[in-house]
């Protein structure tokens, strides 16, 4: 299934592999569909030759399809009876099984289609729930960042063939500054990857959500602050204090930017085990988070117990909530640190408040630019090529530097899933043209 199981107009069911054509003969009769055309056909079971649906059928010939393999897709009416037989009929057929989770986009990668990172491009695609990260899916489905690593592997690869042509074939007459100036240019490669490592996670952030955490102490206005970012009663809000006990999360669409809201319980001494275990929970959400939201009550301005002021730093936005009973009188700082006055209960300072949180997510998560790391996995990749690297600027045994260079090749190709050997054979002979 190529859609969601459920009520709906329409659900298309994929085939891929050699049998795929053969299977539509089998379901649609004599008809044999135009390539990359939609084709209304009856489609029957061959068994007893009862009607399934009518539906429409596309077809797309190997190698010009998403697989590259030949690629049936059956457009067939949605809901559960119809889809259910069809695939019933399909899966009987000798050689059709279902396809494993991710296999369509496996064989895209098999078959030279798609790399790993237009793969995952496709997966944060189907993912994505804000603007933004649809764009940064995109980038990275058309190929952008799987361009970058493979930029850098080619020149790696040139590196590494300079350096083992010097070893293989030390008889052939070679540049006399050929080490020197390999070694500059790997210089110059591993600051370019550590410029992309230094980017403050901006790829993750967008991809995963910004995380923010409001903090403050009870009955100061968390949850009625958590409400009106969600625009619905996400959290209980009560005047007694330590309603709120556990951490209460909200996926919120800010600036095109996913951010991820978190209530936490009141942070004070508490003899109850289960609060205690609460303000437990929100300092964990406080030293993790990316964004903190620290609410102090303009009732008892200028006091801030001390649990609180602890929490105040760069990364905290500091509110001043309740300005509707009690407007606080001279310059609103704390630490040095500007205050945001506002009232959750008639709306005084929200748009200010909005604005605050929006652009500080949105500095989080950086713009435009190139391409971004997304993934844990291009990290680590990323860190152990620049550690080989910065072996070899150390190592002046052409034997020790050939083999950093072919670890950071293969670091960098495991990002896009491409690690050949005969590439650089490929690269020694055509650069030196040795042996002629």
């Amino acid at each position: 299934m190529a859609t969601a199981a459920g009520r709906a107009g329409l659900a298309v069911i994929r085939l891929s592999g050699p049998d795929a054509l053969c299977a539509v003969r089998q379901v649609a009769g004599s008809i044999t569909p135009r390539p990359r055309t939609l084709t209304r056909v009856r489609l029957i079971d061959p068994v007893d030759g009862s009607l399934i649906d009518h539906g429409m059928v596309a077809i797309f010939p190997a190698p010009a399809s998403f697989t590259g393999e030949d690629v049936v897709e059956f457009h067939v009416h949605g809901g559960r009876a119809v889809p259910s037989a069809l695939i019933g009929v399909l899966t009987a057929l000798p050689g059709v099984r279902p396809a494993e989770p991710g296999e369509f986009a496996r064989r895209a990668f098999e078959n030279g289609k798609l790399d790993l990172t237009a793969a995952e491009g496709i997966a944060d695609l189907i993912d994505a729930e804000t603007a933004a990260q649809r764009r940064q899916a995109l980038r990275q489905m058309e190929g952008e960042l799987g361009q970058l690593f493979e930029g850098w592997r080619r020149e790696l690869l040139v590196a590494m063939a300079r350096f083992e042509a010097t070893i293989d074939f030390s008889d052939e007459p070679m540049p006399e500054d050929l080490e020197s100036q390999v070694h500059r240019n790997v210089a110059a490669i591993a600051g370019t990857m550590e410029a992309h490592l230094a980017d403050g996670h901006r790829g993750e952030r967008l991809r995963d959500g910004v995380m923010l955490t409001i903090l403050g102490a009870p009955n100061v206005g968390k949850s009625s602050l958590l409400n009106w970012l969600a625009g619905r009663e996400a959290a209980i809000v009560s005047e007694t204090a330590g309603t709120t006990r556990d951490v209460i999360e909200v996926r919120l669409d800010l600036g095109s930017v996913l951010v991820i809201a978190a209530d936490t319980a009141g942070m004070r001494d508490s003899e109850d085990a289960v609060e205690r275990e609460g303000v437990r929970r929100a300092r964990q959400r406080a030293a993790s988070a990316d964004i903190r939201l620290v609410v102090l009550d303009a009732t008892t301005w200028p006091k801030i117990p001390s649990e609180i002021g602890e929490m105040i730093d760069e990364g905290a936005v500091v509110i001043v909530n309740k300005i509707d009973l009690c407007r606080p009188q001279g310059a609103l700082t704390v630490a040095g640190h500007e205050v945001v006055a506002v009232s959750v209960h008639d709306g005084q300072g929200l748009n200010e408040l909005m604005a605050a949180i929006q652009q500080r997510a949105a500095a989080l998560c950086g713009s435009g630019g190139s391409p971004a790391l997304t993934r844990a996995r291009h990290r680590l990749a990323l860190e152990e090529a620049v550690a080989a690297l910065r072996r070899l600027e150390v190592s002046r045994a052409p034997e020790l530097a050939a083999e950093e260079l072919r670890l950071a090749c293969r670091a960098i190709g495991r990002v896009t899933g491409r690690v050949n050997i005969e590439e650089m054979l490929d690269v020694i002979f055509r650069e030196f043209c040795i042996g002629k």
